[in-house]
């Protein structure tokens, strides 16, 4: 079924500050409105952060949770997505962390069911996807907090000044740990751009049209 856009009484559109309080107040559409309105930019942040689709199709389902039932602590002192992009990020770092405190081990290869048929080898990977996996490598081995400042500066596009106030740090903190991101990043990704700084980092997105290829996009989250 199409989205249908949500209209307020009078039938104008109403602004994503009016929808939250709509939603406090007890309307069961207004959350409902504002997470179509924001879901694919959400659901891109958590799968360039966590690095894995499931991973961040739940880290994006617990953060909406979060946000629906503490909406009424929503003060409006940022935007509304800022506020979104804040719990999105913060539920996708904490499920990093989790998984490097408690990493899981593959079975061995011999524990596998011989009478199961084996999956046929997969084609070779074009050059495009040799990049998106390099790109995806490079960002799962940064930091963590290196890690999301870069999805949202040089991946996403977002402004430094909006980047710290999803992030919660103050905007020098975001600077430096994009500078320290791109600089562990260069040797890998230096050859993709073919146009290093001099001081051999990455581009951000703002000095370069391209975006980080990381590959497609799911579109929704469900």
């Amino acid at each position: 079924m199409a989205d249908v856009t949500f209209r307020d009484g009078s039938g104008a559109t109403p602004s994503d500050a009016e929808l939250i309080r709509a939603h406090v107040a007890g309307d069961r559409e207004a959350f409902a409105e504002l997470v179509r309105r924001h879901r694919d930019r959400l659901w891109a942040v958590a799968l360039r952060t966590v690095g894995d689709r499931e991973e961040a199709a739940d880290a994006v389902q617990d953060a909406l949770l979060n946000a629906h039932r503490n909406a009424a602590r929503f003060r409006g002192e940022a935007a509304v997505t800022t506020w979104l992009h804040r719990i999105v990020v913060n539920a996708c770092l904490d499920r990093i962390r989790r998984r490097q405190a408690h990493p899981t081990v593959p079975l061995p290869e011999s524990n596998r069911d011989d009478d199961r048929p084996s999956a046929p080898e997969p084609a070779a990977p074009t050059p495009d996807q040799d990049t998106v996996l390099v790109v995806r490598e490079a960002l799962a081995a940064l930091p963590v907090e290196q890690r999301a400042a870069i999805v949202l500066v040089d991946v996403q596009g977002y402004g430094v000044a909006e980047a710290a106030a999803m992030l919660g740090v103050a905007e020098g903190t975001v600077k430096s740990r994009c500078a320290r991101g791109r600089a562990r990043m260069a040797v890998t990704l230096g050859y993709l751009r073919g146009n290093q700084t001099d001081g051999g980092t990455v581009p951000s997105r703002s000095e370069s049209a391209r975006p980080l290829p990381t590959g497609p996009e799911r579109r929704d989250p469900r």
